[in-house]
């Protein structure tokens, strides 16, 4: 019997030393995200059924559902996504996918031992922070881990701990200096901004295992498909086994085929995946298609802009009109509607540029960066 066990662990060597026992044990893992409140954690928790819980110093399990149903043998991981919906689902790893994943990117990042060293900073109940403990383990790569992002620590790791590997989202990025880093991979949101040549953004999902295209380019043995009408589709031995029902039945995420639908969309470049987001994501305004991320990445060069965020807005005349939502660098003096446009219409066709502004002090964000369009 495979059991589920969560950890309800700080970040730090005993939280790695429990997710290592635990899979020695053959059991599959849920990392519990501590910065929930009580309730919701208990929610979460009734939602997941695990069969034990770990705590406090990694040490000691107390049984928590002794009759939850089991996994298979062979399932590692069981990951809470929350997908577009916001409702939790649960989905279902396995050790061999996951050593796939990671062997695949330590090729492409051309890590070598005795080199490389790992430095685990993001929350660890996503992908993004724990798919570095992951790859540690599965490839005996030394890492380090804190619970939770601190920018000094960061700055300083290179130095102090000989880190020379770290996984960031932009927002992170953006507060630390990481030019000591050989590596530092990118992940969890669109990111508009120009960016060193050791910063390597990556597109992938929950369902993947992390990801899977390293700079436009997909790893070793992922398969990418962009459909005629811009669709996006994946296929590769680091897919999830599936998602995990309340009964315990886990149910293929794939089709027929073994193709993944991550409901993105996109188109190849020169070789290279461009990913413009969201199937929802898209404005039609006029007729015409603006995806969000161009006209982001060409707000946010305009001096007057700190952040940007590009939403649609029903409209009665055009359908629905591109709404730039502005945090400015100077509140005293922000841009206007006009100098956006102008800006925006510079490097991007004129149905792209926003018919409103919108100002706002900062972007609501996601814990992993991810503007919150809605």
């Amino acid at each position: 019997m495979t059991r589920l066990v969560a950890l309800d662990l700080a970040g730090g060597p005993e939280f790695v030393a429990a997710l290592q026992r635990t899979w020695d044990r053959g059991d599959a893992a849920f990392v519990v995200d501590r910065r929930l409140p009580e309730s919701a954690k208990r929610d979460l928790l009734r939602t997941v059924r695990p069969h034990a819980i770990v705590a406090d110093d990694g040490s000691s399990s107390r049984r928590s559902n002794p009759i939850a149903p089991s996994l298979e043998p062979g399932d590692a991981l069981v990951v809470a996504t929350s997908g577009s919906t916001g409702s939790p689902k649960l989905v279902v790893h396995t050790f061999a996918g996951l050593e796939v994943q990671a062997r695949a990117v330590h090729s492409r990042l051309e890590v070598a031992p005795g080199r490389d060293r790992w430095l685990a900073c993001l929350p660890l109940s996503h992908l993004g922070g724990l798919g570095v403990v992951i790859r540690s383990l599965l490839t005996g790569t030394p890492v380090d881990v804190i619970d939770g992002f601190d920018g000094d620590f960061v700055d300083q790791a290179p130095e102090r701990l000989g880190s020379t590997l770290i996984s960031l989202v932009p927002t992170a990025l953006d507060r630390v200096d990481t030019s000591r880093y050989r590596w530092v991979v990118l992940g969890g949101a669109a990111d508009p901004v120009a960016r060193a040549s050791n910063v390597v953004r990556t597109y992938g999902l929950t369902e993947t295992g992390g990801g899977v295209v390293f700079g436009g380019v997909p790893l070793d043995g992922v398969e990418v498909a962009v459909d005629a009408d811009g669709a996006i589709r994946l296929r590769g031995p680091m897919l999830a086994r599936g998602r995990r029902l309340e009964d315990g039945t886990v149910e293929p995420l794939t089709d027929e085929d073994g193709w993944l639908h991550t409901g993105d969309q996109g188109r190849w470049d020169e070789g290279r995946l461009v990913v413009h987001g969201r199937h929802d994501d898209l404005i039609v305004s006029g007729g015409e298609n603006v995806w969000p991320t161009p006209v982001e990445r060409a707000l946010s060069t305009h001096p007057s802009v700190a952040e940007a965020a590009v939403v649609g807005v029903a409209d009665p005349q055009w359908g629905q009109r591109v709404v730039a939502v502005v945090v400015p660098t100077d509140p005293g003096s922000p841009p206007t509607l006009e100098s956006l446009r102008d800006h925006v219409k510079a490097s991007l066709p004129a149905f792209s540029a926003p018919r409103e502004l919108r100002l706002l002090d900062r972007l609501p964000r996601t814990n992993l960066g991810k503007v919150q369009r809605s």
